[in-house]
């Protein structure tokens, strides 16, 4: 079980895992042992809404850093989730075709969305958010919205 950075701003509460890295889109990544997996962080998912439908990339399928990896669809917004990592997708989660809510229920566990064999980690790895940069960069678009609101 990771540990969690939280951040509490009204009736919301925003954790980030500090065992995985982020892009500034709060798509996160976590290494291990040449794969990473890939999924949406709990501020993205709040801030997005009940997931409705995912399409995500074929195993096999190569991505670009920065390239879409998936599609998410919420009640509220479409998104397209950038890869952190450059590589092969080589699977893909089976939740995500009938019960893609699992990533609202639980962001950093079963509601990963793929796994890629990365093709040079530490250079995406230099391109992403360490969990405090994160943390402080997902903090300060959480209060400009709320006075935004």
């Amino acid at each position: 079980m990771p540990e969690f950075l939280e951040y509490n701003l009204d009736k919301f509460v925003f954790r980030v895992a500090t065992d995985r890295h982020y892009n500034a889109n709060g798509v996160w990544a976590k290494e291990e042992n040449g794969r990473v997996s890939v999924g949406l962080s709990d501020f993205l998912q709040q801030r997005s809404g009940d997931i409705a439908f995912a399409d995500v990339l074929e195993p096999g399928t190569p991505v670009g850093f920065g390239e879409e990896i998936a599609t998410i669809e919420t009640i509220k917004v479409d998104i397209s989730l950038p890869s952190p990592v450059a590589g092969t997708v080589v699977e893909t989660n089976p939740d995500m075709e009938m019960e893609p809510e699992v990533i609202n229920q639980d962001p950093y566990g079963g509601g990963w969305v793929a796994i890629i064999e990365a093709s040079d980690w530490p250079a995406d790895q230099a391109q992403l958010l360490a969990p405090q940069a994160y943390y402080e960069h997902m903090k300060a678009e959480a209060e400009e919205e709320a006075e935004n609101l």
